[in-house]
């Protein structure tokens, strides 16, 4: 139901009109073996005529309806799974960013592809269980029709096939949810595969631990729920298969003993059987495809609704201001919640003043605070109490989109784009090559079409690509946390004593966070973190004294 439900959500419509032309196509194929049946049951007293005419008819019919319902269902269907993708990445973009670190990217990995290709392969097969179900209710209708009175035998022996295979079902089904959570802690194990390599490569030990004690265990976990779940599966195709011949067993050799029943009428009721043995079987083949679709659509609801209880106000920005006067933080706190940890890390409360064309040292040893500080200071994350004041107008949720307009960062854990994505400078390539000789790497890295061409570089030259995209911006602040500390002596020295001034002489406002206390002299101001809590605002000729 809930794929039917997703499928309604595109269109109801094209859903009544392929499920309609589903039905009436298998509709028209039982009603094929309905006239073969009784053209052969009274092959003397029927005309040759008629029978050719209604059996090209029902051909025609049933062909055509079944290429118009596969073709809208599969159209539906794809347009169906391209928009859930669509849908849960806006959710993922539009959610508050500590809430998505909360739940891990691990899981948002996992829902993205695995729940969301369960999803889509299932969708898949919908055409053709539509035209399945079909033929079975055909061929129920035309045994009607012969006879009540085996309809009613059939539906005491479909009624114990159904329970005794929704017991298994459910069975299964519980055991493929448990393996789904295994694929949560799967996808965390696969992470630190590819995100630890170095790590484990140097450490024998440590390596054969997380291979044997935590890879090894989850994969074991998810083998077995997957493998019980799926035997239960094959268990149930196989006993309503045996059920399936225990009907035809019991039509060919007990009913003609128990009623009056003539022999043409037997050889309908095998032939209609026979028949129905292929869509019977698809139907139960693809049962565990449709569970695991349920199973993958739960875990989407839920975390989609999780994203919509955190979800930010979706709102389209005014123009920045890029002559603003002060940025103010006024008792400013945020609580950090760590994994495994009852209590969080508790940063603030901040009272802060920012003014433009300031060049601002945010110091602190590791913990202190200094990255959320700055994602608090970006927008990116929203104060749990305090107020933010920009140009004297509050920072609320109607507004936050526009204040994060404001600035271009580049965080320590960087993203780097192949395209220079939402730049709309028509100059853009020229540009970008200027910048690319300033920050030396126009031997290595070309601009055309807004692209580059290779991200293929050291860690110290990807962050130099990331400070192009943030000059391309041209944002009123600047924040770069930790940006210099992969960069060689030289690069590192002209970053400090170049590039930052240049910046500022541009009258842009520039925080950095920054462990290089050779270069603190250079700020106007150092707002000095210790554990969540500002210590101290040095002025610039007070650096030396705050830095020992």
């Amino acid at each position: 139901m809930k794929l039917i439900y997703l499928l309604l959500r595109s269109s109801w419509g094209m859903v009544a009109i392929a499920i309609s032309t589903g039905f009436l196509s298998g509709g028209s194929s039982a009603a094929l073996i309905a006239l073969i049946s009784s053209a052969s049951a009274n092959s003397k007293n029927t005309s040759l005529t008629h029978i050719v005419g209604g059996f090209l008819g029902l051909v025609i019919v049933a062909l055509i309806t079944s290429i118009t319902s596969q073709v809208m269902l599969v159209r539906l269907s794809q347009d169906a799974v391209s928009q859930l993708r669509m849908r849960l990445s806006r959710q993922i973009l539009t959610s508050e960013l500590s809430h998505l670190e909360q739940l891990g990217n691990p899981r948002l990995l996992a829902i993205l592809t695995e729940d969301v290709q369960a999803v889509a392969n299932a969708v898949y097969v919908i055409p053709f269980l539509c035209i399945d179900l079909a033929i079975v209710l055909g061929c129920l209708v035309y045994i009607t029709w012969l006879s009540w009175i085996v309809l009613l035998i059939l539906c005491g022996l479909i009624v114990v096939g159904i329970g005794s295979c929704q017991w298994l079902i459910s069975k299964a089904e519980k055991l493929l949810a448990l393996a789904r959570d295994d694929q949560d802690m799967l996808f965390k194990n696969f992470q630190t595969v590819t995100e630890g390599v170095k790590e484990l490569k140097l450490n024998y030990q440590r390596r054969q631990v997380f291979l044997e004690k935590k890879l090894q265990s989850t994969l074991g976990n998810f083998r077995r729920h997957n493998v019980d779940g799926l035997t239960l599966f094959a268990v149930t195709t196989s006993w309503g298969r045996l059920i399936f011949f225990f009907a035809m067993g019991f039509l060919l050799f007990a009913l003609p003993k128990l009623i009056i029943i003539n022999p043409q009428t037997i050889s309908s009721y095998i032939l209609t059987f026979t028949y129905l043995m292929l869509p019977m079987d698809n139907i139960i083949t693809n049962l565990p495809q449709i569970s695991k679709a349920n199973i993958a659509l739960q875990k989407i609801e839920s975390l989609g609704l999780s994203l919509a209880s955190r979800a930010e106000a979706s709102t389209v920005p005014t123009p920045v201001s890029t002559s603003w006067q002060s940025l103010e933080f006024q008792g400013v706190a945020h609580t950090y919640h760590r994994e495994q940890e009852d209590q969080g890390f508790i940063l603030g409360p901040i009272d802060l003043k920012l003014k433009p064309q300031e060049l601002i040292f945010i110091v602190g040893g590791n913990g202190s605070g200094k990255s959320t500080l700055a994602k608090l200071i970006t927008g990116l994350y929203i104060p749990e109490s305090g107020r933010i004041v920009f140009d004297g107008e509050l920072i609320t949720d109607q507004n936050r989109e526009w204040y994060r307009q404001h600035f271009a960062v580049v965080f320590s854990d960087f993203y780097l784009f192949d395209d220079l994505l939402g730049l709309g400078n028509s100059d853009l390539d020229t540009l970008a090559e200027s910048y690319l000789k300033q920050l030396q790497l126009d031997h290595k890295v070309k601009i055309e079409n807004g692209r580059l061409s290779t991200t293929a570089l050291s860690q110290g030259q990807r962050k130099r690509l990331t400070l192009l995209t943030a000059y391309l911006e041209d944002r009123p602040i600047y924040l770069f946390d930790e940006w210099a500390s992969d960069q060689d002596p030289l690069f590192k020295d002209f970053f400090y004593t170049k590039l930052l001034p240049q910046l500022q002489s541009k009258g842009k406002t520039v925080l950095v966070i920054s462990h290089d206390d050779r270069y603190f002299h250079l700020a106007d101001r150092i707002i000095k973190l210790d554990y969540g809590k500002i210590e101290s605002k040095a002025r610039s000729n007070r650096v030396n004294s705050c830095s020992s």
